[in-house]
């Protein structure tokens, strides 16, 4: 068998090239020339297609194995990660792991790599380079994947002959293969890659060869090759999982791709080889298996023998390793009898089992030593070794555990003595309890607060005897937790004494607690009746206060009152918690007491009711004064009130009463804003005497003392005010007067400015030098003249504002003399204005005749010049262009 040429696309893809590139033009429009290159190119194009399909589903066979697929080879083969895995896929090695990154140079290293595997595979690459598949070289790429088929599918093929000496290509002896398999079939005649399997006669009959369940050949015909190709390609992808890689199509045509059908043959050279070793394999390991049978039978007995063996000794060491003895010392004692029965009863025939097993492991590595076979190990935990080191773990069980059934012994032993200890204290500790119980079961307290705060103290030293006494109980409970730790066979017993004195000193406690509960009972409803007894002296104090009959002079009098007023209030207000605090602690004592009744309900109500009482006549008289002050005040605010607003009328007729107008606009519209700004504080003065007055109505309504003194005052200052509105409207129309005036000579002062700056535009002479200055001039002009006639409306407003000042000031010489002057100045503007747009028209008119007679002289110089210059073409097709 020989290597397949590396370069072997390049040379079949050169002979289409060489063809095409060849410079044999000799400048003739040859057609049948040109024909017979478009067929070559059109051929190439077609099997390059072909080529790409079928390579395509071949590398994406090879890809699934490490769940990865292309979908165009020559895009997803750019950057060389698909690449890498194929050949590891193919080659069953590592290459170099890819390149991170997605730029042109790592492509470039990732290709790379894959070239330099190849290059060590020993496959010749000439005229490639990575450059070339990374730029998606069409030619080339198809190249490198065909290399790839011949190196790792087709070069490995090989025949076996009669006489095995005629070497082959690796291409040759696949179609041997083919030949051999074919051989014998009718209508199938294999010679070459290409027509030989256009009918698909020949795929049939390689799957019949080998699975001849699959197809029934005779019923196939020669005629029907689409059919007999899907048959083929279907069988192979559904039962012998050979992927379809080409298509009905591609094969029966006129010339087939060569490559195309290599490719796809090659996978049933690869399957149906594979298929025959796995039978020839079978056959010999089942003749290893016969010959080792026999030996294999010794070895499972020794491997049941041995694991018998390693199972009792496991389950002893079990047992001995268990350490829950009986829990007494006569129980212990007959658990120490039955571990010397196991040491001279049951161990000794144990031992003689294990010297057996190794007689029968010697007699079986003995015999396959003898018959040539490897000799049997028995595996790991099943060696000699390993049980002998299992009974050495058995050995050290046994001297442990006669250790722990002498140290439980001893245990058991120091049990007994705790137990005695335990009985003796719980005696001496039910007696102590039992006379503390009967001590604190009395109540004598006393019937007032000194008495029960001596009988506290008294209380407290017992609970201090007591408390001292809970480490004694505790020795006794902590004795018995010993024994239950060490879980001592009469436990029970030992738990329900030790629950006995537990019980009687909780017993204890609760006695205490239930005293000291009803002593606090005690002590604090005497510290109710104490409060009580403060609170009725305060009441009494601040009843004393509340019936003086000072309500004040005038309205400073009447407000300090009224702040002295609201402590007290405030101070009643707190006191109200403090009462319905203790009253609420009173009801309790009366109301919920838990059966123990430190006083008679009765005396408590009592007590309560009458503080009630107290209470809500001091808070009535609070009440009454603070209406009384209330009266008061509202008096002498309203006559505070009424005294502010008159200051405040007497001092804006003042300021309305001055005769000052304004020298001019600026000082007359100053003036009138802040009148306007006195109006709105007058509108809102106005709201607050409203109010006033109203206050002062309400108090006669309500029949109040001072409602004389009342009338006089409201009736006053009512006519007051309608003088200051009068003052204020006269004052008014006089600073409006007079900004109407200013305003008008301010307007008129515009105009007359505004008409001299117009009048010196619409004067000028200039109409410009040329077309271009002359438009700019006439542009300028018309937005003046469009500004002259916006001022019309302007005049026309001068005569409006005229008409609404007074008669006097209209018939003024300074109203009307100015008004004929600004007319007389208007009508001058607009007629310079018509004149100067004439001007400028005039002028705009002569500047584009000259510019358009200068234009029509520089055309007619340049044709003359280009007809003297112009030359007669000697060629048609110039003079048709000149002519034009």
């Amino acid at each position: 068998m020989t290597s397949v040429e590396p370069m072997e696309v390049q040379q079949q893809y050169g002979e289409v090239n060489n063809r095409w590139d060849a410079d044999d033009w000799d400048n003739e429009n040859s057609s049948a020339r040109l024909f017979e290159r478009s067929r070559i190119k059109a051929l190439a194009d077609e099997r390059e297609a072909v080529q790409k399909k079928t390579f395509t589903k071949w590398v994406n066979s090879h890809l699934s194995r490490v769940s990865c697929r292309i979908t165009d080879l020559y895009l997803d083969l750019r950057d060389g990660r698909s690449l890498i895995k194929l050949l590891e896929v193919l080659s069953g090695e590592r290459l170099p792991k890819p390149t991170k990154g997605r730029m042109r140079i790592h492509c470039l290293e990732n290709v790379d790599k894959a070239l330099q595997f190849l290059k060590e595979q020993r496959v010749h690459l000439e005229n490639m380079g990575s450059h070339d598949i990374v730029d998606g070289n069409q030619r080339l790429t198809l190249g490198l994947i065909w290399t790839i088929i011949l190196r790792f599918q087709i070069q490995d093929i090989s025949v076996e002959t009669e006489d095995n000496k005629e070497k082959r290509s690796a291409k040759d002896a696949l179609l041997l293969w083919c030949q051999m398999k074919s051989a014998g079939y009718p209508n199938v005649n294999i010679h070459n890659f290409t027509t030989s399997w256009r009918d698909g006669m020949a795929f049939n009959a390689l799957i019949h060869k080998h699975r001849p369940d699959l197809i029934d050949f005779d019923r196939l015909k020669k005629s029907n090759a689409h059919h007999n190709l899907q048959n083929a390609f279907n069988l192979a992808e559904q039962h012998l999982g050979i992927t379809k890689l080409l298509d009905a199509e591609d094969i029966s045509v006129d010339h087939p791709d060569e490559k195309s059908i290599i490719t796809y043959v090659v996978t049933y050279y690869h399957y149906f080889s594979k298929m025959k070793a796995l039978k020839v394999e079978g056959k010999r390991i089942g003749k290893v298996l016969d010959n080792a049978l026999e030996s294999q039978k010794m070895i499972d007995k020794y491997e049941g023998l041995s694991s018998d063996l390693l199972e009792w000794i496991e389950q002893t060491i079990i047992i001995l390793n268990n350490r829950k003895f009986a829990n007494s010392l006569v129980g212990v004692q007959q658990q120490l009898q039955a571990f010397n029965s196991y040491r001279t009863v049951e161990k000794p025939p144990k031992f003689t089992e294990k010297g057996n097993l190794e007689v029968l492991l010697f007699t079986i590595q003995s015999r396959m030593r003898a018959n040539n076979q490897k000799v049997y190990t028995p595996r790991e935990g099943k060696l000699i070794s390993d049980i002998n080191k299992a009974w050495e773990r058995l050995e050290k069980a046994e001297h442990e555990r006669e250790l722990a059934l002498r140290t439980e012994l001893i245990r058991q032993e120091k049990l007994e003595q705790l137990a005695r200890r335990f009985d003796r204290k719980a005696a001496m500790r039910e007696t102590w309890l039992s006379e503390n119980q009967r001590l604190v079961s009395q109540d004598n307290f006393g019937f007032d607060l000194q008495a029960v705060e001596a009988a506290t103290k008294k209380h407290e030293a017992i609970e201090t005897d007591i408390a001292a006494y809970e480490e004694r109980v505790k020795a006794v409970v902590s004795v018995a937790r010993e024994l239950e730790a060490e879980s001592y066979h009469d436990l029970k017993r030992v738990s329900a004494r030790k629950d006995n004195v537990l019980r009687l000193w909780e017993y204890l406690l609760e006695l205490l607690k239930a005293r000291r509960q009803r002593l606090e009972l005690t002590l604090g409803l005497q510290h109710v009746f104490q409060e009580m007894l403060h609170i009725m002296d305060w009441m009494d104090e601040m009843k004393m206060l509340l019936l003086s009959q000072d309500y004040g002079k005038h309205l400073l009098g009447v407000e300090d009152l009224l702040q002295k007023h609201s402590l007290v209030e405030t101070d009643i207000s707190v006191q109200a918690d403090r009462v319905r605090s203790v009253n609420n602690n009173a009801q309790k004592f009366a109301e919920d007491s838990e059966g123990y009744q430190p006083c008679d309900p009765q005396v408590i109500r009592d007590r309560v009711a009458h503080m009630e009482f107290c209470y809500q006549e001091l808070s009535q008289l609070a009440a009454e004064r603070r209406a009384r002050l209330d009266e008061s005040r509202r008096l002498w605010s309203f006559f505070w009130e009424m005294a502010e607003e008159e200051g405040w009328i007497r001092e804006k007729e003042q300021i309305l009463s001055s005769e000052d107008c304004g020298k001019d606009l600026t000082g007359a519209v100053r003036l009138l804003s802040g009148h306007r700004a006195l109006e709105d504080e007058t509108a809102g003065r106005a709201a607050h005497l409203a109010a006033t007055v109203r206050q002062g109505e309400a108090l006669v309504a309500d029949g109040h003392f001072g409602a004389d003194k009342i009338k006089e005052r409201i009736q006053d200052i009512q006519e007051q005010w309608a003088a200051l509105e009068n003052l204020s409207r006269l004052r008014k129309k006089s600073l409006q007067d007079a900004c109407n005036k200013h305003q008008f000579q301010a307007d008129a002062d515009d105009m007359d400015t505004w008409m001299l700056d117009v009048l010196r535009i619409v004067s000028s002479v200039d109409v410009g030098h040329d077309e271009f200055s002359a438009q700019a001039l006439v542009k300028k002009h018309k937005d003046a003249a469009e500004e002259i006639a916006s001022y019309r409306p302007a005049i026309a407003s001068l005569h409006e504002q005229a008409r609404t000042l007074p008669g006097p000031q209209a018939a003024a010489p300074e109203v009307a003399g100015r008004l004929a002057g600004i007319e007389e100045r208007y009508q001058e503007v607009v007629e310079l204005s018509r004149l100067r747009r004439q001007a400028l028209q005039d002028a705009l008119a002569l500047y584009r005749l000259r510019s358009e007679a200068g234009s029509c002289e520089a055309w007619i110089e340049e044709k003359e010049q280009w007809l003297s210059s112009m030359e007669i073409p000697e060629r048609l097709e110039d003079l048709e262009v000149v002519q034009h």
